[in-house]
């Protein structure tokens, strides 16, 4: 029997459960040509600057599109709950969509680095959604306490 059998060890997992071991990489990337590098080098900021755009887009322009729908079914139908309805599902769906392809550039932006001669083991895509974040913030409360909230109706007229 097994050593970590749950009748032998009282029902308790010893060591790690099966399947769930780190990721062993064989060794350090191959550097390759001091050229090819470079283009290595050059593919993965381009990819960064794409991923970072496609997180940008989250905070703003998909949630800004799909209010503009929802107000067109709910003009067009005349249901306000049907509106909601179609913007909430469509931002839900787009907002899924979305970080979905930047997981998928995540990987490429990984592999290309490590084709670069960089050992790259850890993505962006944490930092970059938070960076995001903290801007797309920034801009929000910039604009809602600035120049749409107290401080028009403050100002001297």
């Amino acid at each position: 029997m097994a050593r970590n059998d749950p009748t032998d060890t009282g029902g308790l997992f010893i060591g790690r459960r099966p399947g769930t071991a780190r990721v062993h990489y064989a060794d350090e990337p191959d550097a390759g040509t001091r050229s090819r590098q470079r283009i290595d080098r050059a593919i993965a900021v381009f990819v960064l600057i794409v991923e970072t755009l496609v997180c940008l887009t989250l905070w703003g322009p998909q949630p800004i599109a799909w209010l503009w729908v929802g107000s067109q079914v709910n003009y067009q139908t005349g249901s306000v709950s049907l509106g909601i309805l179609v913007a909430f599902a469509g931002m839900i769906a787009s907002l899924m969509l979305t970080l979905a392809l930047a997981v998928k550039l995540d990987a490429i932006w990984k592999v290309v680095r490590r084709a670069s001669g960089i050992d790259q083991r850890d993505g962006a895509l944490a930092r970059i959604f938070t960076i995001t974040a903290i801007v797309a913030g920034l801009a929000f409360a910039f604009w809602f306490l600035i120049l749409q909230g107290p401080a028009p109706s403050l100002a001297p007229q």
